[in-house]
């Protein structure tokens, strides 16, 4: 699997072009705005477009799904359905953060834990992790060992748990008994900042010991 990660917005966050290296079939995660720079990127590696992932239903990483989707005439897949009031509230969210109006958004397809996502010959398989929002989700390829990880786990950090329906210790048991267990030679993307492993996640750290 081949990525490319691409920082959106003032909030800088890492949408993720992702594509099969035998089919060129490709999806974009996350895309949380600049749309005009996420087509340019996907321009350039002369992908095609199949989906738009969602992680979860903060605008940061849904702000140009709706956009894209229509550009491509591609689904939205994601997150899990515990995030609708997220989603329908993105008007809400656009006014709290000075940011313009995003319309409410419904997927073509919530995915569930035990679901998985086909990209080309890609498999991803699908975790549910809540605790940054109670429908956060995560993909994990186990045969490139690859986690697309949203706002669970950071480098050297975790997701924010004080927005509404946020629960620090569902978040801290997700990471520990849903990921960590995935090995420590498994790579995340996390969805602001470098990436990491979950190997030096789990000895470094400071929320995980």
């Amino acid at each position: 699997m081949d990525y490319q990660i691409i920082p959106v917005t003032a909030f800088a966050q890492n949408c993720s072009l992702i594509w099969c290296p035998e089919t060129r079939q490709a999806a974009i995660v996350d895309p949380g705005g600049d749309a005009e720079k996420i087509k340019a990127q996907v321009a350039e590696k002369a992908v095609t477009i199949t989906q738009i992932l969602l992680t979860h239903g903060h605008l940061d990483h849904v702000g140009a799904a709706a956009e894209l989707a229509a550009f491509y005439a591609v689904p939205v897949i994601g997150p899990h359905k515990a995030d609708a009031f997220w989603l329908d509230g993105l008007p809400d969210q656009s006014q709290m953060f000075g940011l313009a109006e995003c319309a409410p958004l419904t997927p073509d397809r919530w995915l569930e834990e035990g679901e998985t996502v086909q990209l080309g010959n890609i498999t991803f398989e699908i975790l549910l992790c809540p605790g940054h929002t109670p429908g956060h989700i995560v993909f994990f390829n186990r045969a490139d060992r690859l986690l697309i990880s949203g706002d669970v786990i950071f480098n050297g950090g975790v997701g924010r748990t004080d927005f509404p329906m946020g629960s620090h210790s569902d978040l801290i048991h997700a990471i520990k008994h849903k990921l960590l267990p995935l090995g420590d030679d498994v790579t995340f993307l996390p969805g602001h900042g470098p990436g990491s492993t979950l190997g030096r996640e789990r000895i470094s750290n400071p929320f995980l010991q």
